[in-house]
């Protein structure tokens, strides 16, 4: 009867166990799941506020759902001026360990030091959209448009809408960015193909905001109503924007012909009112995927390719239904942002 009894206590004590390590395993499942997040990958684009960069975000969403193991930290300034606050956010994420990082520099130079920071922590860097200065920094890839060819892309459509010949301005971006810098060099060297296009402004920047880029414009239309223009090429997003709204402020759309960059929802109405000619679209939704990708297949050491080209194309009033197209410019940025 007594070894009955102590088979039966022993029987009792294993029970137990099995229910408290039952109950051990409920309460740590939380945290289990929570864990499985071992890989963290940083997307800092070079601003948040303008519909190329939500484009960004929601390829790198896409990315992120079909990752096991791994988030996104999106996270970068509000204006696209703002180098120091990216240049912070950089080196936060350094300091922490974030287990890799996707950069889109607003400065090839200025963010050289942090990005060779990451490379003495051994943090993977993919740069995207716009390049950095290569000395001495280490990069898994460069994920972005061909923007020298999207410049001349831009110059090539606005030579042939004025024939090869008349006066032509070009509104650059910014001193230092690298995606806009390329593409004003492309434009410029397809309209020194045609002798008798005169460019009558080429040293004037728009500034990161629609805004300065409207005063911008405003001043050079101004200095050169004498002038008889006959075309004019912006480079982004936002130069495409304020130039658009000073030539609709002095009456001047549909009598100059305008190629912008990029496409957002009101870049897109006026290229269909025809107050825009064409547009040079990229594919932003394309490019936060691939960049994503290319970061977490390098964490899984995996090859990457050193340059990843996310295409370009222009779009007018005739193409803007058609598919490839389509696809470009309206990308499915609801669907992952919510």
């Amino acid at each position: 009867m007594m070894t009955a009894s102590i088979s039966l206590g022993r029987f009792s004590g294993l029970f137990l166990s099995a229910r408290t390590a039952a109950a051990l395993c409920l309460i740590a499942a939380p945290c289990l799941a929570e864990d499985a997040i071992v890989k963290t990958i940083a997307v800092i684009p070079k601003g948040t506020t303008h519909d190329f960069w939500q484009a960004v975000h929601a390829g790198a969403v896409k990315a992120e759902r079909e990752l096991t193991g791994t988030k996104i930290i999106w996270q970068g300034p509000l204006r696209e001026d703002d180098r120091n606050n990216q240049i912070q956010v950089v080196q936060s994420h350094v300091s922490k360990g974030t287990t890799a990082i996707c950069l889109a520099p607003l400065d090839a130079r200025s963010l050289r030091n942090p990005v060779r920071d990451a490379n003495t922590r051994k943090i993977p860097v993919v740069i995207f959209d716009s390049d950095i200065e290569r000395e001495g920094v280490e990069l898994v890839s460069f994920v972005a448009t061909d923007n020298y060819k999207a410049g001349q892309l831009g110059g090539e459509t606005l030579a042939g809408l004025i024939g090869g010949k008349g006066n032509v301005v070009l509104l650059r971006y910014a001193i230092g960015s690298a995606s806009t810098e390329a593409r004003e060099k492309g434009f410029l060297h397809e309209i020194a193909k045609h002798p008798d296009i005169k460019l009558v402004s080429s040293n004037q920047f728009a500034g990161a905001t629609a805004e300065t880029a409207r005063k911008v414009s405003g001043d050079i239309l101004t200095s050169l109503q004498k002038e008889k223009i006959g075309g004019v090429f912006c480079p982004n997003e936002s130069s495409t924007f304020g130039m658009l709204l000073a030539l609709q402020d002095r009456e001047m759309t549909g009598k100059v012909k305008f190629i912008g960059f990029d496409a957002s929802t009101k870049l897109l109405e006026a290229l269909k009112a025809g107050k825009i000619d064409g547009l040079v679209v990229q594919n932003p939704f394309k490019m936060g995927y691939k960049t994503v990708k290319a970061a977490a297949a390098a964490l899984e050491g995996k090859p990457v390719e050193k340059r990843i080209d996310t295409g370009c194309a222009v779009v007018n009033k005739d193409n803007i239904d058609k598919p490839g197209i389509a696809e470009m410019i309206n990308p499915p940025i609801s669907t992952y942002l919510k």
